[in-house]
């Protein structure tokens, strides 16, 4: 009787020798390709053709992509997350919707066995194996990469026996691409100093094939959502897909995180995401004009909790269904629009409005005032600096008689 296993599928080095030891092992392979943004039509066509020559039983791909920005990548914005200040968390999201949905179809079709192509090094394993667990409890998890430990080399010669050759860019590096960017690991990230070359980028285009002149875009928010470019109406998916392509033109995005993985050593990556950076960048600079001084306090605190919680595999938590809560009701006057200039690899925002706008200048302008008079102000300047007066004398009376 032949048993059905699930194996999460992007066609590339490690999935593909999954599906070819998988039927080895006498499993019907049922490959699931879940489409969160990173393969176009060509790209789709080589998955297919590659899934074809490893003889799988069945190949489906799924679109998850409104998922993706329904369930993670909305808060990701509300947030402004940014881990380790510079990182947009291109994969981390994606990763927990491509498990989702693996697990589901696992379930759906009775599966015997649940597959991901994750090594034991990275913080994937701990996505797939914590979603498979969750949502196809009781089907058998397998994870021949990290329980092989094979290297690439390994992996690239065994599906060279079996007529299935891997391009040698997938070799070197590990290229996880998405609708919120593209990340690559391996090469010159390893170390603390390396600099990727050139032809090692994906999306972004090379300083000497970027533009002359800057773009200037509008980006309008509805209640954080990013809903139109120029004036153009989009859905959330589209105006990423739109704006990864505008801004990848002139080099936006690129970028090299280092932080700590789930295993407590230090990781290194290098990414692109270049609609991820400028949406964030607009969409947080339109809060700084509707939101209060404590909403944008609390906002950077649980906003980099939600995306710890994300990127570190505990986005089942009932504390991540909190903050979403709290990240939803805090974008009820996120309505607005932004203009940012791109150029030259670089982002800046030029400026933005609001029909929510605290910034009234019929109240006060900065050098003048209009709703206070210059004996209050001084009243107000005395009392605000009375603590620290206080705490100064304090210290130097027990100085004193310290000396004394």
């Amino acid at each position: 009787m032949s048993r059905k296993a699930v194996l999460a599928y992007s066609g590339g080095l490690d999935t593909t020798y999954c599906a070819v030891w998988l039927r080895e092992q006498g499993y019907d392979v049922h490959a699931v390709t879940v489409q969160t943004g990173g393969f176009d039509q060509d790209e789709l066509a080589r998955i297919v053709a590659v899934a074809e020559t490893a003889r799988v039983a069945e190949h489906v791909v799924i679109d998850a992509c409104p998922e993706l920005f329904d369930r993670y990548l909305r808060y990701l914005v509300y947030g402004n997350v940014l881990r380790g200040e510079v990182y947009p968390l291109c994969v981390s999201a994606e990763r927990a919707e491509q498990a989702r949905r693996c697990a589901l179809y696992a379930t759906e079709i009775g599966a015997a066995a649940i597959v991901h192509g994750s090594t034991g090094a990275g913080n994937d394993q701990f996505r797939f194996d914590t979603a498979f667990r969750v949502y196809a409890p009781g089907i058998e998890l397998l994870t021949p990469i990290r329980s092989l430990a094979l290297t690439r080399e390994q992996e690239t010669d065994y599906l060279r026996q079996h007529g299935i050759e891997i391009p040698p860019r997938t070799t070197r590096y590990s290229i996880n691409q998405g609708l919120w960017g593209v990340t690559i690991g391996g090469g010159e990230t390893h170390r603390g100093d390396g600099v990727l070359p050139d032809d090692a980028w994906v999306l972004t285009a090379p300083p000497e094939e970027r533009p002359a002149n800057p773009e200037t875009l509008v980006i309008q928010f509805e209640q954080g959502v990013p809903v139109a470019l120029d004036e153009a109406a989009m859905d959330p998916v589209m105006l990423i897909e739109t704006l990864n392509q505008r801004a990848a033109a002139h080099g936006v995005g690129r970028g090299v995180h280092v932080g700590d993985t789930i295993l407590g050593i230090k990781g290194r990556v290098a990414f692109e995401a270049p609609a991820a950076v400028t949406l964030i960048a607009a969409h947080r600079e339109l809060e700084k004009l509707v939101l209060s001084r404590q909403q944008q306090f609390w906002k950077r605190t649980l906003g980099e909790l939600y995306g710890t919680l994300l990127h570190e595999a505990r986005i089942f938590d009932p504390l991540a269904r909190d903050l979403e809560a709290f990240l939803h009701s805090s974008q009820a006057r996120v309505t607005g629009q932004v203009s940012v200039q791109l150029h030259h690899g670089q982002c800046l925002v030029l400026g933005a409005r609001s029909p929510h706008s605290l910034l009234d200048d019929q109240a006060a302008v900065y050098g003048e005032t209009a709703s206070w008079n210059g004996g209050e102000a001084a009243a107000f300047a005395k009392l605000y600096g009375l603590h620290d007066v206080l705490l100064h004398a304090a210290e130097q009376g027990a100085r004193h008689a310290t000396v004394a």
